[in-house]
């Protein structure tokens, strides 16, 4: 079976793994979905990511964060979906949670933060927020 978005799928798996206190999650790897990884690790948010190779198919494992029994990840949520598709410019790019989350943008320099993107002076597609 094949998936509409799975990038939504990912998003979705580590939201319900947090809700139940697991402490890994696994899912399909992709490139994109292990940059999406990274950019988590690098800010904070997850301990860590390996991907593994189950029956000649790789599969992504997330370690999960947690901060004295809570999750750090308040809320992760998908912004452009594959029916609506959302761009912003690098001056219009949105401040999540008034600067306390991050949005993850996909730009023509990879993916990276919105802290990165106006940086660089770059924009993109918006792809989720997490706070």
């Amino acid at each position: 079976m094949s998936l509409t978005d799975p990038i939504g799928d990912m998003l979705a798996r580590i939201k319900n793994s947090q809700l139940r206190n697991h402490k890994k999650v696994e899912m399909p790897s992709s490139n994109f979905k292990m940059k999406i990884a990274d950019v988590l690790k690098n800010e904070g948010y997850i301990n860590g990511f390996n991907v593994d190779k189950n029956d000649n198919k790789q599969v992504l494992i997330i370690d999960l964060k947690y901060n004295s029994g809570s999750p750090v990840i308040s809320v992760i949520e998908r912004v452009s979906k594959p029916g609506r598709r959302v761009f912003s410019s690098a001056q219009s790019l949105p401040k999540i949670n008034n600067g306390l989350g991050i949005a993850i943008i996909s730009t023509p320099k990879g993916v990276m933060t919105d802290i990165d993107a106006r940086k660089q002076k770059v924009g993109g597609e918006i792809i989720c927020k997490v706070f």
